[in-house]
Formats: structure tokens, sequence, C-alpha cells
């Protein structure tokens, strides 16, 4: 992906690692248009950030992303980025019989959101010279956290989603590109924002755009810090790092 020139929709980007991904692409000469389903925080972001475009969607609704999809194509035809950043995360209680509505929310948010993003662009962005779809997973999808089972559950859907796409898509012009955050200090969580374990949200923004710039024919986005959990059934230590992920010390 090149870090600029682009015309970039990130739906998912009101807020976290969304909103701070949409200002650095735009501070680096990219037309940015953000979705979300929070219409104050979207009139917000227009209001303090001019030049950012602003679309309403819900990714849980498939009819709204149809709409959206068809809102930014009419109004951007020159999009060629998507990044499927929406998404959830909360804990999930296992031994109880209230699990199942968290689950399905969680995989409606996470796994069928990005699918009907992608399905409603993909056609779109083939006419484009050179296009990108950003798929976002995480380290735990290589690793798991306890508390998260279907969290973690959808982002290994979503990394192996992004594989193969790559190669249904590798005879035309539209790349794929997978970003796979470590734990980062943002709400996706209630209070971690100020978890110490985490990495600092400007920190993580400014190591993916340096990375991007670096390695503009990447197929994955690795900080150093998700490279732990990422790696670690090839290197050897999986248990360890399991453990290490789920340790209360």
């Amino acid at each position: 992906m090149n870090i600029t020139g682009n015309t970039v929709f990130i739906p998912g980007a009101t807020s976290g690692i969304g909103l701070a991904l949409a200002l650095a692409l735009r501070d680096r000469g990219n037309t940015v248009i953000v979705g979300g389903r929070r219409k104050q925080l979207l009139d917000q972001i227009a209001a303090e950030h001019p030049g950012i475009g602003t679309v309403y969607i819900d990714t849980a609704d498939p009819q709204s992303v149809v709409t959206a999809a068809q809102q930014v194509i009419n109004a951007y035809p020159e999009v060629n980025v998507l990044v499927t950043m929406a998404g959830s995360m909360r804990a999930e209680d296992w031994t109880a019989s209230t699990l199942l509505a968290d689950a399905e929310a969680l995989v409606t948010t996470n796994l069928l959101g990005p699918i009907r993003l992608i399905a409603a662009f993909v056609e779109h962005l083939q006419t484009r010279p050179h296009a990108t779809i950003m798929t976002v997973s995480s380290g735990l999808a290589f690793a798991p956290l306890a508390m998260t089972p279907t969290y973690n559950a959808t982002k290994a859907g979503i990394h192996l989603l992004s594989e193969s796409i790559r190669m249904q898509l590798a005879g035309t012009s539209v790349e794929v590109l997978e970003l796979v955050p470590p734990g980062v200090q943002t709400e996706l969580m209630p209070g971690n924002s100020h978890n110490p374990l985490a990495q600092p949200l400007e920190e993580f923004i400014a190591e993916v755009m340096s990375l991007i710039e670096a390695q503009p024919d990447a197929t994955e986005i690795l900080v150093e810090r998700a490279k732990f959990l990422r790696y670690g059934e090839a290197r050897g230590d999986y248990a360890q790092v399991v453990a290490a992920l789920n340790s209360t010390d």
C-alpha cells in the first residue's frame, strides 16, 4: 500500500485506532472518509477535522452497509482503499447459558461486518489502478485471551479470510493488507485506555505508519509488540505465550 495519494474509507473510525489512523493518513496526503453509527461523533469529527469526510454506517445492518458504500463511491469515485476497522470486544462467560447473545453480536460485528464491507466495495476497487483492502485482525487471532473467546475466534477468522481473498485477488489491482494490532491503549475494552501493559495509541500508530511506508508490498503490518503473539507457535513457545497472556500476576 502506498502511504500517500489515496482516497481511504475507514468504517469504525470515530474513536480509538480507527480515528488515529484516519488522522495519520490524512496528514500524509490522503483523502479520508470515516464511517460510524454514532452521529454525534461523526459531527464532532467533521467540525474538529475539516477535510475529513463522514458517513453514517452500521456494519451490523446489511442495508446500511450497502447504502453507505454507494454514498462513498458516488461522492468519492476515486476511493481506492477500504479499511475494515469496525469491531467490538467484550468479556464472556462460557459457563453460563447467557453467552449466546454476546457471542452472536460479536460474530456479526467482527466477522460479518468486514465481509459485508468487502462485498460492497470489491467490484469498485477492481476498477482502480491501485487499490487496497486493509483488514484488521489482532494478536489474539494467534494466541487466545481466555476472557474473550468469541473475539479471539472472529479475529482468527479475519486472518484466514485475509489470506484467502488475497489469493483470489492476486490477479487484480487489489492488494489485501492485514493489520495485526497487539493490545493498544483504547476503550475497545472498558478501562483499557490506561492499561500499562498495552501499547500507547500514538506510539502504535506511528509504528504502523512507518511500517507501511517502509514496506509498501507487505501483506501484514506487525508492530514489534504484536510479534510476541503472532509467532509463538512458529518459535515453539506457544504455551508460554498463552500462559503469559493470561497471567494474573
